[in-house]
């Protein structure tokens, strides 16, 4: 994409996206609505149109050469991630389900379902390469060094005479085995070679008639060929199939890849143009006009000195540097305005101390009759009515200053895209001015202590009531604080122990694109004759993505956004639960912890010990955010009744522990927990509701999905897709077997010995059948029961 277009397109999604801002921000204003279908179409439209300018805005990110440009995009496109994780809070509350059907309003703005998918950001990954790198080499070096440990710990075993006699016979009698089957294949080829002589010497042929038999089998291979190659062409005109050369990238991709790489290059290299930039620019206004702003300060501060003194009789007390220091003086404020406010607020002062008393049998009688008011508007009422939002403002501060900066800029002598120095220079003269204000606070408060010692010799006392605060204030610091099982050990100390321990692990690198599935095209038919429809894969997908990626991936989505502590994945085996959690952890970077019962088995035993766990885990997890907290077979941790197998093992050592670790994880905190389970009805239901927020349930893969994944799966092991492979059968006759079955069943058929056949006889669907009968497949019933338990 080139320049033009960028900004093309940019001017496109912000003329989009000012149009649906006062959409939004209307419907906040607006009257109550009473219509729950009303609402719920008011609510996708916005998600549907949210999440097509997010999709352009990841894309112009990406995209952007110019560096200022750039943060003004993430900006809003943070703005854009949070209202639609808040839009879509509002539709689990509004229909009590975590699944959402909107092909009617799809059909309405003439979109695909393909729209509603929603973009990892790539530049999650992209800013965290190094840190991930580095973390990736810490931690195999650590399993490296404990995996030498243990083998130097068990050491070489040695043999007893009889056991090395024993050894030195089994290999033996291997090397006779293998001369014996060789020898004896010798035999058999020498016995075959035989056969053919006499066979040939036997049947001698006419050269007529060898002549047209030798034509007759080539005639019918070369027709046999050329119809294969008319109905193919034939088929290809119809647009039946694709082309022979359609899975190879074309050259227009692969030119678009090269440019793509080279705006990645130019990117970097303006960025750090930018930064340099920042610097420079910064020190040239300090030096040419710091000056001239501290004097110009001081001459302000010191007329305001001498009027309120004039008007009141004395001098004023400083403003601290909490409230702003002499910047809450002069806010948008004549010096007459700020002595009217200070004499204001002392009355204000005088006439609340004496009214305090008086007042609270009052207070109490206003407050029920408000309640009383607000219960019979909300009866009058009666209706549904937008929750306010926290990311609007972000979005609409972005447009106001693409509108006020950007969009009627001229940049015609800027081509290549490079940072714009007047703007920097604003920026930087805001930044220094404020440098220099908290210095000269400081000169000018002292100034003004001389000067009230000049004046009035009486008032000495204010400084020791100062000293006096700043007490009080680290006393509530050290209650805020609590205590640090490990405040003498560095972070570095604690990751390694949670890797030897193997409670910290290395998440496989699995994309959340080879999660593969369809869109459920008949959910809004199926909900309007009162049956709700089984989620789809690709539903299941855009909820890891909202609940998971995107809060994960970004800080300020997440500290705004509303907050998901715990997540449950719950579906039967082989559907893709962990896959899911290791893609989680690979697309935002986080680590991952195991918190599984079988993984936490006699470690850190007893009371202090789970303590001390909770604490380095969780400790660990907030420092190096984001972070992930994995349970595996998480229903164990909520046993109704603990199997006399496991009573050993001690799985419920966790359940009590869960309400005080999701109490302390805050908003701030990039920390999710992650539990998946197959069996949740054998948990116990309210203690497992309670810790888990959200509970996401995992169908086994219907026709479409179950289409696709063969197909997918029968490339990346190797197989070829030909028109002797019946996909539509093969995917009909496969009806409860999960993404797990269909792998292993691949992984069976398609051998090194089977590939290399390929060519000379092509899969056919039959061929699958036989390793697919030895599995057991999901049963609708056992599917039912997971709906109706969750």
């Amino acid at each position: 994409m080139s320049n033009r277009a960028c900004n093309k397109m940019w001017a496109d999604t912000h003329e989009e996206l000012h149009y649906l801002l006062k959409e939004d921000l209307s419907s906040h204003e607006a009257k109550p609505l009473a219509g729950p279908m009303m609402i719920f179409q008011m609510l996708t439209t916005f998600y549907i149109k949210y999440v097509q300018i997010f999709r352009n805005l990841e894309d112009l990110y990406e995209q952007m050469v110019h560096p200022q440009k750039r943060r003004i995009i993430h900006h809003v496109l943070e703005g854009v991630m949070g209202r639609i994780l808040e839009l879509k809070d509002e539709m689990v509350k509004l229909e009590f389900s975590e699944f959402h059907y909107c092909d009617d309003v799809l059909q309405d703005l003439k979109l695909t379902p393909e729209a509603l998918e929603i973009p990892i950001p790539r530049y999650f990954m992209k800013n965290k390469v190094k840190v991930i790198k580095n973390r990736e080499k810490i931690l195999s070096q650590i399993l490296s060094e404990s995996s030498t440990r243990v083998e130097k710990e068990i050491g070489t075993k040695t043999l007893t005479q009889e056991e090395a006699i024993q050894i030195i016979q089994i290999v033996e009698r291997a090397r006779q085995g293998r001369l014996r089957a060789k020898f004896m294949s010798e035999i058999r080829m020498e016995e075959e070679r035989e056969n053919l002589a006499k066979q040939q010497s036997a049947s001698t042929l006419s050269p007529d008639v060898a002549a047209t038999l030798i034509q007759k089998v080539w005639r019918g291979y070369m027709q046999r060929k050329i119809s294969r190659k008319e109905r193919i062409e034939e088929m290809i005109f119809l647009d039946m199939e694709p082309l022979p050369h359609f899975q190879k990238p074309s050259s227009t991709e692969l030119q678009t890849q090269k440019r793509y790489q080279q705006r990645q290059v130019v990117q970097e290299v303006h960025e750090v143009e930018y930064q340099e930039a920042l610097v420079t620019i910064k020190e040239q206004v300090r030096s040419v006009e710091g000056p001239d702003i501290q004097d110009t300060l001081q001459d302000q501060i010191r007329q305001w000195f001498i009027e309120c003194r004039n008007i009141t009789g004395k001098f004023p007390d400083y403003p601290d540097a909490e409230k702003g220091g002499s910047a809450a003086i002069f806010a948008s404020k004549t010096p007459q305005e700020v002595l009217q406010e200070l004499a204001a607020q002392e009355e204000k002062k005088k006439q609340k101390n004496k009214e305090k008393k008086d007042q609270k049998s009052d207070k109490d009688k206003k407050e029920k009759k408000k309640k009383k008011e607000k219960t019979v508007k909300e009866e009058e009422e009666g209706g549904w009515k937008m929750s306010q939002s926290n990311f609007l403002s972000t979005v609409a501060e972005g447009q106001r200053t693409y509108e006020g900066v950007w969009q009627n800029r001229d940049e015609h002598t800027n081509l290549s895209q490079n940072y714009v120095a007047e703007l920097i220079k604003e920026e930087k003269c805001k930044e220094v001015e404020e440098e220099i204000r908290v210095q000269v606070d400081e000169l000018m408060r002292q100034e003004l202590e001389n000067l009230k010692m000049a004046v009035d010799r009486d008032k000495n006392m204010k400084k020791k009531g100062k000293k006096g605060g700043k007490k009080k204030k680290s006393k509530k610091e050290k209650k805020k604080k609590g205590k640090d099982l490990t405040a003498n050990r560095t972070i570095d100390s604690l990751y390694e122990e949670l890797v030897r321990e193997g409670l910290l692990i290395k998440p496989e690198n699995i994309q959340l694109s080879e999660f593969k599935g369809e869109y459920n095209y008949l959910g809004t038919t199926l909900r309007q004759t009162d049956i709700e429809p089984m989620p789809s894969l690709l539903d299941v997908k855009q909820l890891i993505t909202l609940y998971g990626i995107l809060p994960l991936g970004s800080q300020a989505v997440h500290e705004k956004a509303p907050l998901v502590k715990s997540l449950l994945l719950a579906g039967p085996s082989g559907v893709g639960k962990k896959m899911l959690v290791h893609a989680l952890c690979t697309e935002t970077g986080a680590n991952l912890f195991n918190l599984s019962s079988h993984n936490i088995a006699g470690k850190y035993p007893g009371k202090i010990g789970l303590q001390m766990m909770i604490h380095l885990v969780f400790k660990v997890a907030c420092l190096l955010q984001p972070s992930v907290v994995w349970i595996d077979n998480a229903e164990k941790t909520f046993y109704k009744k603990v199997p006399q197998s496991e009573k050993k093992l001690n799985p419920k050592r966790l359940k009590k522990s869960f309400p005080s670790i999701l109490k302390s994880m805050k908003a701030e905190d990039r920390v999710l927990i992650i539990g998946t389970t197959q069996r949740p009805f054998e948990a116990e239901l309210k203690s497992f509701c309670r810790t888990f927020q959200k509970i996401v349930l995992i169908p086994r893969p219907d026709y479409t999905a179950r289409f696709v994944l063969w197909k997918s799966i029968i490339e990346q092991n190797g197989g070829i897709l030909t028109n002797s492979l019946d996909l539509s059968s093969l995917a009909k006759i496969t009806d409860g077997y999960t993404q797990g079955h269909l792998i292993q069943a691949a992984k069976d058929i398609l051998t090194e010995r089977r590939i290399k056949q390929l060519h000379m006889k092509p899969l056919t669907a039959g061929e699958f059948i036989g390793p697919l009968a030895k599995q057991e497949p999901v049963y609708q019933e056992e599917e039912e029961s997971f709906k109706l338990q969750l």
